[in-house]
């Protein structure tokens, strides 16, 4: 554990939504580290004067807020974490793993969580597909470099992993919603047994949102959707 722990755990707080994957890599990595925080739930469609102070170009959760100092976008939390507590590293020693695992990690949200959004709420039909495909191609990279390794940071979960849960939990649900077959066992057998050992890691566990108010809220979001046809 880091010599200034209790120095760093003086003000910590994280305005977030208990919905969002993007708070929930976040909240993964403070767990990870043991620091404590104030977790500070927002309202995005009447935004708090320190959501929109804090984060004034994006104006989106998260917020990681530090000793009065505020950063945003997720991934850059979770580094600013690994950096600034020391204990049960996130990122790799080696400055060839660790570019790689940015990589990666950046490859998720690039080319993953949007295709997956539009695979799901996109009314047109061509444009679905397309969107599907594309899930298919970018999820077929990752089960390449996940290869025989528990997670992708090795035996323990890191950056890449933690990035990742957006697949391991949020993926299962829009599909299930859509009546799509993303992912599953079949077509990705190594990055659904991952996803498995993910999710079932006692820490992940204790901060995953609960699912049935998850699925019942994207439910009717894509029944809207849907009608609107």
């Amino acid at each position: 554990m880091a010599a200034n722990q209790e120095d760093t755990q003086e003000d910590v707080k994280l305005l977030g939504i208990v919905g969002s994957p993007f708070v929930c890599r976040v909240k993964i990595a403070l767990k990870l580290k043991g620091v404590q925080y104030k977790f500070l739930e927002q309202n995005l469609r009447n935004k708090s004067e320190l959501l929109l102070k804090s984060n004034p170009v994006h104006k989106k959760v998260p917020v990681f807020i530090h000793n009065e100092k505020p950063i945003a976008e997720s991934l850059v939390i979770v580094e600013y974490i690994d950096e600034t507590w020391k204990n049960n590293p996130i990122l790799p020693s080696d400055p060839y793993q660790r570019t790689l695992a940015r990589f990666w990690s950046k490859f998720i949200d690039d080319k993953i969580v949007g295709a997956v959004l539009k695979s799901v709420f996109t009314v047109d039909e061509k444009e679905r597909e397309k969107n599907v495909e594309e899930t298919y191609e970018a999820l077929q990279f990752l089960e390449n470099e996940l290869k025989d390794k528990k997670f992708f940071g090795g035996e323990e979960f890191g950056l890449v992993d933690i990035a990742a849960v957006f697949i391991a939990f949020w993926i299962p649900i829009f599909q299930e919603i859509a009546g799509l077959q993303l992912f599953t066992s079949e077509k990705f057998p190594i990055l659904y047994k991952w996803s498995q050992e993910f999710l079932n890691h006692p820490l992940v566990q204790e901060v995953l949102p609960p699912r049935d108010p998850l699925f019942t809220f994207f439910k009717a979001r894509y029944e809207s959707l849907s009608a609107s046809k």
